[in-house]
C-alpha cells in the first residue's frame, strides 16, 4: 500500500457515494410511494419516530428469561429513536448516553478501535451483534442498528469469556411485514455530509426484504486535518414472518478510509515546558501532530448472518444463529507522545513524531443454538433457555516498519534525530504542521497468528413462585483454547532483515454462574439482589481484542496463567411506570477483580493482583407524559487498585478510565404536533489514564479533567412525509479531554458542530 494517501481523491469518492445514496434513496422512495401509502401508520411520526410514547424496549436474546423489570441486574436498552435523535454515527456517540461507560485510547498493544470500559473494566472483547461475539478491532457504525443493549456487571453466564464489567449487544434491523422507504440526508459544519436509506418491501404474506445504505464524509470538529470517510450497507431477506417457522439472512458491509487522530501530547521530562495540573500540554485544541502524506486508517467488515427460528409450542422454541465474518483494521498513525522528550532547539520547542501501526485481519465462524420456552411444574412456573455456542476465530497481527527517507527533517542540534528512522520526522511542539512533506517506506513483516476455539454450554431459568417471588439462575461452562505463532521482526533502513517465530498455545476450562432473587411489591415494580461471576483468560486480560499470549513473565515465564476472576454483587429496584411507557431503576454494585498477574518482589511474579469498583447507578428511559421523553442516568464509581506491584506505585489509586461521577440525560418535548425541542446534558468527572498499576507506574499523575457538555435538538414536521431535524453538538464549544493514555497522549472531544437533517418517508 502506498504511504502517500490521496486525501483529495478520498473526499471526492466519499462525496460521490453520499450523493449516489441520496439519489438512489429518493428515486426508490418515489417508486414505492403508491405501494406503501396503504400501510402508513396512524400514529403521528417525526423522523420516523412514534411520538406518542412507546413502551420501553426489551433485549431480544432468549437468554433473558424475564422482562427487564424482573431481571436482577442493570440492563440498559438504547432504542433506535435515541440513536437517530442524537445524530449518533458511531458506537462511541451512542454509548455516551449510557452513564458509567468510557472509552480507552489506542496505544501499543491496544488497537486504534472501539475500546469501551464498563465499570472500570476494558470491554472491547465483549461486543456482540445479534447475540454473537463481534471479534476483531473495529470502529463500528450505527446506521444498521435497531437498538443497543448494555449489560453491566460480571456476565460470563450470558456471554462466556469476558472482562467482568459487562457486555454490549448490537441488534440489527431486520425485514418485517411492511413496506416503507425512509431517507435521511444530512449536512453540517466541518464538511459533514451523510445520507442513509432504509427500505423495506413486503413480498406476499410472510416474506420481506430490507436494504439499508449509508455514506458519510466529515472532518473532525475542532481538530485540524482529521477526517473520516465511510460507506456501508445491510441487506436482509426473511421468510415465514408471522408463522411458526422463520428464516432471516443478513449481510453487513462497512468500509472506512480515515485520516486518524491520536490526540495531543502529555507532559514530558523536559524542564521549563508550560505545565497543567492534568499533565496535558496547553496546546491549542486544533493542534494535529499527524501527517497527511503518511497517516491513514482503513477498516473493512463483511458479516453474513443466518437466523432460523421454529416454535414447536410455548414450552419449546428453537433458535439458531450462524455467523461468518471477516474484518480488517489497517493503519499507520502518529503518536505524539512516543517520539521522546521535547527539546529546545534553535529558539523553540521541537518534538519527534512517534508512530503506531497495525495490520489486523480477523475471520470468525460461529454458531449459537438456543432452546427456550415456558412451562409449569406444580406450584412454580419456569421460563428457561438452554444453549450451545461453537466458534472459531483467526487473528493475524502485524505492525509496520515505518522508515522516513526524507521530508520533515529534525533541526540541527536535535538529539536522536535518526533513531533507525531515516533523517528524522520532527515538528514544532506548539505549532505542528500536518502538511509537512514525507517520503519513506512502510514494510509489513510476517504477521503473528492466533487461532481461538470456543465451546460453551449454558442454561437459564426464571422460576416464579406466585405473583411476588422470582428466582433467576444461570450457569455456563466454557472450553477456550488459543494456539498460534508470535513473530518478532528486525529491520534496518526500513528493510526487514530477520524474523523470529515463537509457537505457543493454551487451553482453559471455566464455569461461571449467576443467581438473583426478585421480590415484586407490585406487578410493575421489583426489588432484587444478585451475584455473578466472570472468567477472563490471560489472552484478553488487558482488554485487547486480538492478543494471543497466555503465559506469564519473570519467574512465571512459559507458565500457563489461570484466568482472572471477577465477582459482582448487586442490589437494586426497578419500576415500569405510566402504563409501562417509562422504566426507572436504581442499583448498588460491588465488583472485584482477582488473580491478575503482578510483580510481588524483584524478579518474582504471582497471580495476586486485585482491583475493586463499588458504586450506585440510576437509570431512566421512556415517556414521562405523551409529550415528554427522557433517556439517561447517573453513575457513581469508587474504584481502587487494591493489590498491585510490590513497589506500590499505584496501589490505592483509582482505576484507569473510571470516573467517579458520570451523568447523561437526553430529553425531548413535543411543543406542538409538529414541533419537538430538546437536548442532551453530559457530565464526566476527573478520570485517570494509563495502566492500572502497570510496569511504568505513576501513570495516575495524568488525568482528563472533569467537564460538562450540552447538545441541542429540534425537529419540525413539514408534511406528513417530510420533516427537518437540527442537532447542535457541544453547543457551548467546551474544550474537554475525553480520555488520556498513560504518559503518552490525550484525546480532545469534538468542538461545536451543527447538523441539519432532512427526513423523508414513503
Amino acid at each position: 500500500m502506498s504511504a502517500v494517501r490521496g486525501v483529495v481523491a478520498r473526499k471526492k469518492r466519499a462525496l460521490a457515494f453520499v450523493a449516489g445514496v441520496a439519489g438512489l434513496s429518493l428515486g426508490a422512495a418515489a417508486q414505492a410511494e403508491e405501494a406503501a401509502s396503504a400501510a402508513a401508520e396512524a400514529a403521528p411520526e417525526l423522523s420516523g419516530v412514534d411520538v406518542t410514547g412507546a413502551r420501553h424496549r426489551e433485549p431480544e436474546s432468549p437468554k433473558f428469561t424475564a422482562p427487564l423489570v424482573d431481571t436482577p441486574r442493570t440492563v440498559t436498552v438504547i432504542p433506535r429513536e435515541v440513536i437517530e435523535r442524537t445524530a449518533a454515527t458511531s458506537l462511541t456517540d451512542i454509548l455516551r448516553t449510557s452513564p458509567g461507560i468510557t472509552f480507552g485510547a489506542g496505544e501499543g498493544g491496544q488497537p486504534l478501535a472501539d475500546r469501551p470500559f464498563i465499570r472500570g473494566q476494558a470491554s472491547g472483547n465483549n461486543i456482540f451483534v445479534d447475540g454473537v461475539r463481534d471479534t476483531g478491532g473495529q470502529t463500528r457504525e450505527v446506521f444498521s442498528l435497531e437498538q443497543v443493549e448494555v449489560i453491566k456487571g460480571a456476565d460470563s453466564a450470558y456471554s462466556g469469556r469476558g472482562s467482568g464489567g459487562g457486555s454490549i449487544n448490537l441488534t440489527s434491523k431486520r425485514p418485517r411485514l411492511d413496506s416503507f422507504v425512509g431517507v435521511q440526508a444530512s449536512a453540517g459544519t466541518d464538511a459533514y455530509y451523510r445520507a442513509v436509506v432504509d427500505a423495506n418491501h413486503q413480498i406476499g404474506e410472510t416474506s420481506a426484504v430490507r436494504l439499508n445504505l449509508m455514506g458519510m464524509e466529515a472532518d473532525t470538529p475542532g481538530r485540524d486535518a482529521a477526517e473520516t470517510s465511510r460507506y456501508g450497507l445491510l441487506a436482509g431477506i426473511a421468510t415465514g414472518l408471522g408463522t411458526e417457522t422463520r428464516a432471516t439472512l443478513l449481510y453487513y458491509r462497512l468500509r472506512t478510509d480515515d485520516l486518524p487522530d491520536y490526540g495531543v501530547p502529555l507532559f514530558t521530562k523536559a524542564r521549563d515546558l508550560p505545565r497543567t495540573d492534568s499533565g496535558v500540554l496547553p496546546v491549542p485544541r486544533d493542534s494535529f501532530y499527524g501527517l497527511k502524506a503518511r497517516d491513514y486508517q482503513e477498516t473493512e467488515a463483511d458479516i453474513a448472518t443466518f437466523v432460523a427460528e421454529h416454535d414447536v409450542s410455548g414450552a419449546f422454541r428453537l433458535r439458531n444463529v450462524f455467523r461468518a465474518s471477516r474484518t480488517l483494521n489497517d493503519y499507520v498513525v502518529t503518536n505524539p507522545g512516543d517520539g521522546g522528550a521535547a527539546q529546545f532547539v534553535a529558539g523553540e520547542w521541537w518534538m519527534k513524531r512517534g508512530t503506531k501501526s497495525r495490520w489486523n485481519p480477523t475471520r470468525t465462524i460461529a454458531n449459537v443454538t438456543d432452546v427456550y420456552g415456558k412451562f409449569a411444574t406444580g406450584f412454580a412456573e419456569h421460563s428457561y433457555a438452554v444453549g450451545l455456542e461453537l466458534s472459531r476465530e483467526q487473528n493475524k497481527n502485524a505492525s509496520y516498519v515505518v522508515y522516513t527517507a526524507a521530508g520533515s527533517p529534525c533541526p540541527a542540534g536535535f538529539a536522536g534525530a535518526s533513531n533507525n528512522a531515516g533523517v528524522g520526522d520532527c515538528t514544532r511542539l506548539f505549532a505542528p504542521n500536518p502538511d509537512d512533506p514525507w517520503q519513506g517506506t512502510l514494510a509489513r513483516p510476517t504477521p503473528s497468528r492466533n487461532d481461538a476455539k470456543t465451546t460453551g454450554v449454558y442454561a437459564f431459568d426464571t422460576v416464579s413462585f406466585g405473583d411476588r417471588w422470582l428466582l433467576n439462575l444461570g450457569i455456563r461452562h466454557d472450553r477456550y483454547s488459543v494456539s498460534g505463532t508470535d513473530v518478532s521482526a528486525t529491520s534496518a533502513a526500513g528493510v526487514i532483515t530477520g524474523e523470529t517465530l515463537t509457537h505457543r498455545d493454551g487451553e482453559w476450562e471455566f464455569t461461571n454462574y449467576q443467581a438473583g432473587l426478585v421480590y415484586k411489591p407490585t406487578e410493575h415494580s421489583s426489588l432484587y439482589v444478585s451475584y455473578g461471576t466472570t472468567s477472563t483468560p490471560p489472552t484478553i486480560a488487558a482488554g485487547d481484542q486480538n492478543t494471543g499470549t497466555g503465559t506469564g513473565q519473570g519467574n512465571l515465564a512459559n507458565v500457563l496463567l489461570e484466568p482472572e476472576e471477577v465477582t459482582s454483587f448487586e442490589v437494586g429496584a426497578k419500576w415500569a411506570l405510566f402504563g409501562e411507557r417509562l422504566s426507572a431503576s436504581v442499583a448498588y454494585f460491588d465488583l472485584t477483580r482477582e488473580n491478575a498477574q503482578i510483580q510481588v518482589s524483584p524478579g518474582v511474579y504471582a497471580q495476586a493482583g486485585e482491583a475493586q469498583v463499588k458504586g450506585v447507578e440510576v437509570g431512566v428511559s421512556g415517556a414521562v407524559t405523551e409529550r415528554w421523553q427522557v433517556f439517561g442516568g447517573y453513575t457513581y464509581q469508587d474504584s481502587e487498585l487494591v493489590r498491585g506491584a510490590y513497589n506500590v506505585v499505584n496501589v490505592g489509586d483509582p482505576l484507569a478510565n473510571t470516573p467517579k461521577h458520570s451523568f447523561s440525560l437526553f430529553t425531548t418535548y413535543d411543543v406542538t404536533d409538529a414541533l419537538i425541542v430538546g437536548g442532551g446534558a453530559y457530565h464526566v468527572s476527573k478520570s485517570f489514564g494509563g495502566n492500572q498499576g502497570g510496569a511504568g507506574g505513576g501513570n495516575n499523575l495524568v488525568y482528563a479533567p472533569s467537564y460538562w457538555r450540552f447538545d441541542l435538538f429540534a425537529a419540525y414536521r413539514v408534511t406528513d412525509k417530510v420533516d427537518l431535524q437540527l442537532n447542535v453538538q457541544n453547543v457551548a464549544d467546551e474544550d474537554y479531554i475525553v480520555r488520556t493514555n498513560g504518559v503518552h497522549h490525550a484525546d480532545y472531544g469534538q468542538a461545536r458542530q451543527a447538523i441539519l437533517t432532512l427526513n423523508v418517508r414513503y
